[in-house]
């Protein structure tokens, strides 16, 4: 093995020895059956205690990396590989995500899953903590400036950057959906279905993620077609009206939307419309159906998936669809 130890560095120096040995794992320079160098060893050439090295080992050891044969020393157990997919939140449909990415992967790649919530100090601890520990980075970034410089080190050929187009740069690998042209492209599918009303209104809570392209994709739409249309920030300002109907990038307002409905004896798609943003497994069964903008995230998940399983460059779109059903 050939690595260094940062004596300056914040990481742990088991945490360093740990790292460099799946590092050379993720780049096929050790495989299974390899020996490790004996904890004298590394304290030697290293300058490490004995306890340092016995804690990285019995680290790597419980993850079922390596393990030990009695008077003979320590041994690659078998080629399993780590891999970190990095999310936003959790939510309905990134589950359908996350379980299209792992059932996607080979038997040997384990997966952490691991949240920032949007909070760039949770994205700098979770990316600075991992940076040679996985054999791929999987990783949803989000708008903050500081992202950039948070990766860029890291190299192109093990990471991924998925879902939004935000910070990325022409060498990145990415699998992306398309919050504007194709957003807009399926508000014209549905034209037909909004003509039953008087007005379309946008819910766009202040409290949303959601990229801006698509209120800037929404207010050309209206414009183009002739539709009466507000946007709505304040969602205290959310009350629904006969006649109308409403897009909602958030599925806050869909609970909300339902409430209303239900205490003004309105129908969804006969006085009033709904169109909600990311399809979830439940949304087909909720109130006779809930009609949808959606990327696709099971073939996102797969598609991450491949860059896991193959060695090669992938930079992709993943078509968003319109689903129409009762609520519009």
């Amino acid at each position: 093995m050939n690595f260094e130890i940062n004596t300056n560095s914040e990481i742990p120096k088991y945490q360093q020895l740990v790292n460099a040995i799946n590092n050379e794992l993720a780049n096929d320079r050790l495989t299974a059956g390899d020996g490790l160098p004996s904890v004298n060893a590394v304290c030697k050439q290293h300058q490490l205690s004995r306890d340092t090295v016995f804690k990285a080992y019995s680290i790597l050891k419980e993850h079922g990396v390596i393990e030990s044969v009695p008077n003979k020393g320590y041994y690659v157990a078998n080629e399993t590989r780590k891999v970190l997919l990095l999310l936003d939140t959790f939510k309905a449909y990134k589950e359908v995500l996350y379980h299209a990415f792992v059932n996607n992967l080979p038997e040997n790649v384990i997966t952490d899953i691991q949240f920032h919530h949007y909070n760039i100090d949770n994205f700098k601890t979770i990316i600075n903590n991992s940076k040679g520990k996985y054999y791929k980075y999987v990783v949803m970034t989000f708008d903050n400036k500081e992202v950039v410089e948070v990766l860029k080190d890291m190299d192109d050929s093990k990471l991924l950057l998925i879902d939004w187009n935000v910070h990325a740069k022409k060498n990145n690998n990415y699998v992306f959906q398309d919050f504007g042209k194709s957003f807009y492209k399926a508000l014209k599918e549905a034209t037909l279905a909004f003509k039953k009303y008087k007005k379309i209104v946008l819910m766009y809570p202040t409290f949303t993620h959601h990229p801006t392209e698509t209120v800037d994709y929404f207010k050309t739409y209206c414009k183009e077609e002739g539709f009466n249309f507000e946007i709505i920030t304040n969602p205290k300002d959310f009350n629904i009206v006969k006649g109308e109907a409403y897009i909602s990038v958030s599925d806050r307002i869909l609970g909300v939307f339902l409430e209303q409905c239900r205490a003004n004896n309105f129908e969804p798609g006969t006085d009033v419309g709904f169109l909600s943003y990311n399809e979830t497994p439940m949304k087909q069964f909720i109130y006779k159906g809930i009609s949808v903008i959606s990327t696709d995230f099971k073939q996102l998940g797969a598609k991450a998936a491949e860059f896991v399983s193959e060695d090669k460059t992938i930079q992709q779109y993943i078509p968003t669809k319109l689903i129409l059903r009762d609520s519009l």
